[in-house]
């Protein structure tokens, strides 16, 4: 599926994602809070991928855009690795590119974190056709010594002091995606 060009009309797996395109992404249980956005942990600036609070109606998050790691790719199947940004601006950091925090001592969660340096690299795969999906995430082992077994997760969300935090150490919560 490398070197695709920008139909989807070529792929069984459906929906497909359009390289440079802005989604919502939203949780596919909808009674428990809204899309993704910018959240912030103990009063910092907003550096954390979360869900918006419930409310009522549709809450939509901030848009992403999901960018193939392989120049040639420009649409998204369950096959592809990408990396994924906000496409907003924050005041607290220069890139809203996600990447995968140091785990946290107290809950031994990874949380999703933005603006901190290499954008990690991930993958979505369908619970079911057609979706909702989950994101995987899997560390690049390529350089040696081999790095033996990596820490790979699937996004789950963590509920501290009531904000919804995305992080990659499940258990796995599905997401559906809409165009922006």
């Amino acid at each position: 599926m490398h070197g695709s060009g920008p139909s989807c009309a070529r792929y069984r797996w459906k929906p497909c994602y359009k390289r440079g395109i802005e989604y919502y992404v939203n949780p596919a249980v909808t009674d428990v809070a809204g899309g993704l956005t910018l959240v912030t942990r103990n009063g910092s600036c907003p550096s954390y991928v979360g869900q918006v609070p419930i409310g009522p109606g549709i809450v939509r998050g901030l848009p992403v855009i999901f960018n193939p790691i392989n120049p040639e790719d420009t649409v998204i199947t369950e096959n592809t690795q990408f990396t994924a940004a906000f496409s907003a601006a924050s005041t607290c950091v220069r890139d809203t590119a996600w990447g995968i925090g140091e785990e946290d001592p107290e809950t031994t969660s990874r949380l999703i974190v933005i603006g901190g340096g290499e954008p990690a690299i991930f993958g979505i795969s369908p619970n079911q056709a057609p979706g909702p999906y989950t994101f995987g995430y899997c560390p690049p082992c390529n350089t040696p010594p081999p790095c033996g077994r990596p820490r790979c997760g699937v996004a789950g969300i963590l509920e501290q002091n009531g904000t919804r935090f995305l992080t990659i150490d499940g258990p796995a919560f599905p997401f559906s995606f809409t165009r922006a």
